[in-house]
């Protein structure tokens, strides 16, 4: 089989909102994957919509929308001409259980939409779009609405995607599909998920648009065991595989075996946690490495090493066109030309319990006396977890929201300490902070891998600032 035809970088789809349409756009016009991430899409285009839409880019999506009049009634709920004024708190998107409003799933469904289609916006580049399995809730409607804008690849990872290629093939017929979710506690034998109808979503959709294309697969793995089971029980086609490296930004796979902890706290890695590049190819799918291969001859390494490429995320977190907050990322990369950034890998800061990468940024999460200063609240509701109670009921829990709510639900105390809620931290780091009623906002996180202390490469000619084309030129040889 012959890969020759991929791409050899694909830009890593971060955050919420980092990835953005418009750093996904650019890489992708330079011949590379460029990927949006699709973690709370619906919240991101609810909120935008309130600040105003700078730039009309929310609405000129929403206006290709192939069924007007359901993206009409978003608008009428969420868009304020010239945005909110200071202090005002944000309308509140519902959210997701496992059966979900018709609202919901209209919002979920555009909010896709629109990241892709602007994306994709006046060029014939490839477009990806990253999701986490660990967020189960939101993927049949984030999938459909990527789909509808053509979107061409689907990453994913955070979990074993079993279902994903299977659920792929359907969507582009506009069947029905379902999800298996994974609910702690449920009775042995019985099965909870959550169901998708396009055709009960937006009547009349299929016939409209007709067949969809089938975006190629890609889950994420960090082991050769994890892509031989995945080939193997996949309900659909797998297309490839990211193998990424415990150095990666974001969320990691935790260590294989007993979890060890360094002095500083942060999980140990061992022989176990490498990959066997060999064996990997002898999959028979082609592979892109991820992980401290964002610099010069990084990508060479990995061509050697057997693989079609490489995926790189933190040097396109920190360029221009990335979606964190202007002045947050400038921060981040004066420490990093003054020889002052650090990165902690956290084993307990994410309510999923996966390590999870932290760039420590005064004023940000990063900092105990910003995180003990926060209030305890739950209203974005992305990394909840399912459990069923004595009658099988499920239950909503996450390690981040309220003490006495999480104990209540079944939860214990040692689980909740040190969980900070990533999903408002995460929206603030792009800007979209919320005002609370003590008068207090969110502070943001900011994640990034290992190599962020070496951004600096990426600085030409004393600039401050460093743009994704600088990166591409270097990962290139340009």
């Amino acid at each position: 089989m012959s890969f020759d035809h991929l791409p050899k970088i694909i830009q890593g789809g971060m955050g919420v909102g980092v990835s953005n349409w418009h750093l996904a756009a650019t890489v992708s016009k330079r011949g590379q994957l460029g990927v949006v991430s699709g973690t709370a899409l619906d919240h991101v285009l609810a909120m935008r919509l309130m600040d105003g839409d700078e730039g009309g880019f929310m609405r000129q999506a929403m206006a290709e929308f192939p069924m007007p009049e359901a993206a009409k009634k978003l608008l009428d709920r969420f868009f304020i001409e010239g945005g909110r004024a200071e202090g005002q708190p944000y309308r509140a998107v519902p959210n997701y259980k496992i059966k979900p409003g018709l609202f919901l799933n209209r919002l979920t469904t555009i909010g896709n939409f629109v990241e892709v289609n602007l994306a994709k916006h006046g060029h014939d580049g490839l477009i990806g779009m990253n999701r986490l399995e660990k967020i189960q809730l939101p993927t049949l409607a984030s999938l459909y609405g990527a789909m509808l804008a053509g979107v061409d690849f689907i990453l994913m990872g955070a979990g074993i995607p079993t279902q994903v290629a299977g659920i792929l093939d359907k969507l582009a017929r506009h069947e029905k599909v379902s999800y298996r979710l994974d609910v702690k506690n449920a009775v042995k034998g019985s099965e909870t998920v959550i169901e998708f109808d396009p055709e009960q979503v937006f009547p009349g959709i299929a016939k409209k648009v007709g067949m969809l294309k089938r975006p190629k697969f890609l889950p994420i793995i960090s082991s050769v065991v994890l892509g031989m089971a995945l080939i193997k029980r996949s309900e659909g086609s797998v297309d490839g595989f990211i193998v990424e490296a415990p150095i990666a930004g974001g969320h990691n796979a935790p260590p294989r075996g007993k979890l060890n902890l360094t002095e500083e706290g942060e999980p140990i890695y061992g022989e176990k946690d490498l990959v066997d590049f060999e064996q990997l190819a002898k999959l028979g799918k082609p592979f892109w490495l991820a992980g401290g291969y964002g610099r010069p001859g990084g990508l060479q390494i990995a061509l050697d090493a057997g693989a079609t490429g490489i995926q790189v995320g933190t040097a396109f977190a920190m360029c221009n066109e990335s979606g964190i907050e202007p002045n947050l990322k400038q921060e981040v990369v004066d420490l990093v030309k003054e020889g002052k950034a650090e990165v902690f890998t956290s084993p307990d800061k994410s309510p999923t319990g996966f390590p999870f990468k932290i760039a420590q940024v005064p004023g940000t999460m990063s900092e105990d006396d910003v995180y003990e200063a926060r209030s305890r609240i739950c209203d974005v509701g992305m990394l909840r977890s399912l459990a069923a109670d004595e009658d099988g009921k499920p239950i909503y829990l996450c390690a981040s929201e309220p003490e006495e709510d999480f104990l209540r639900k079944g939860g214990e105390i040692d689980q909740t300490v040190g969980r900070s809620c990533l999903c408002n931290n995460l929206l603030a780091t792009i800007g979209l902070a919320k005002p609370r009623k003590d008068g207090s906002v969110e502070k943001p996180i900011v994640t990034s891998g290992d190599d962020l202390v070496q951004m600096g490469m990426f600085l030409k000619n004393g600039n401050t600032s460093y743009s994704a084309h600088d990166v591409l030129d270097v990962l290139l040889g340009v």
